[in-house]
């Protein structure tokens, strides 16, 4: 599982982020609130580990903030505290199920899996751009009604483009949800792949769907012809 661990203790967070590897899942760790509502927002995830205590915005806030965008994600809250009114304050305010402070790691690995298993399956829909059109399910594409054959990179870069049309994708954002966070990937690399793929979306066509953000990063949006 790909997981997102928000939580401000050093010793915590490093335990967590090997126990996890060990076990086979990609750890993400965020250190406060805003960096962790930030990460669910621009990236996916498979679980999120969230603490109540956190500077900036505590677990609460961040869980409802989640729930209230519509992020459907599941969140495994951490509190150390286990009074009934805080677990109750917990769950309303959108977390999937609770783990108080200390906890076994077994019982952690336990209720990931729980959770997981409870979460609903998204049942992928088509995304479309003006006349680009791209189905999760299939992993197909075509412009005009004439199909395109694109690579793996070029594939996901288009996906992660579309998720968010009319908005801009930061460079970094793009490279770390392309490439891996775990990968050291320089920035004109992302450019050369961007060019590959406006070769074969936007030649020939019009109007021009990719559009460069110049020192921000890359958005997908169709253009009225002029």
């Amino acid at each position: 599982m790909k997981l997102l661990v928000v939580e401000d203790e050093t010793r915590m967070v490093e335990l967590l982020r090997k126990g996890l590897a060990e076990e086979g899942h990609t750890v993400v760790c965020a250190r406060d609130g805003s960096e962790g509502l930030d990460l669910v927002r621009n990236y996916e995830f498979d679980v999120i580990i969230l603490d109540v205590m956190l500077p900036k915005l505590n677990g609460y806030d961040v869980a409802h903030q989640i729930r209230k965008e519509k992020i459907s994600t599941p969140v495994l809250m951490l509190t150390a505290k286990d009074a009934i009114p805080d677990l109750v304050y917990g769950l309303d305010s959108g977390a999937d199920d609770y783990l108080t402070k200390p906890f076994a790691f077994e019982e952690l690995l336990a209720r990931l899996r729980a959770v997981k298993r409870r979460a609903p399956v998204p049942q992928p829909t088509k995304l479309q751009v003006g006349d680009l059109v791209l189905d999760p399910a299939t992993r197909e594409v075509s412009r005009g009604g004439a199909d395109i054959l694109l690579t793996r990179t070029e594939y996901n870069l288009l996906e992660r483009l579309m998720y968010r049309p009319g908005k801009v994708v930061p460079r970094r954002s793009l490279i770390e949800a392309v490439w891996g966070f775990d990968r050291e990937i320089e920035e004109n690399t992302l450019d050369a792949f961007v060019r590959l793929l406006r070769t074969k979306i936007d030649t020939d066509h019009q109007p021009k769907l990719i559009h460069t953000v110049r020192g921000v990063g890359y958005m997908i949006r169709a253009e009225a012809r002029s």
